[in-house]
């Protein structure tokens, strides 16, 4: 069963959205933004499912539909 978020959930998940969607801008998505998107995601100390499912969505989705490129990391 679905919880509604507090107004400060609501706030972080927005906050998280405007990260993902600057991120994926450029149809690429880089190591220093995957990075980025994990910070914001446990800057509160928790993941939560909405902010999972928010990754799924504009992320996941788009790199299975080839709308979006994940730059691999090199020399590590």
């Amino acid at each position: 069963m679905a919880t509604e978020l507090s107004a400060e959930e609501q706030q972080e998940l927005d906050a998280l959205r405007q990260i993902i969607e600057q991120a994926i801008a450029d149809g690429v998505l880089t190591q220093t933004e995957r990075d980025a998107i994990t910070t914001a995601m446990r800057a509160d100390g928790k993941v939560t499912y909405e902010e999972l499912e928010l990754v799924r969505q504009l992320v996941s989705d788009k790199v299975a539909a080839g709308e979006l490129t994940i730059e691999n990391s090199s020399g590590m």
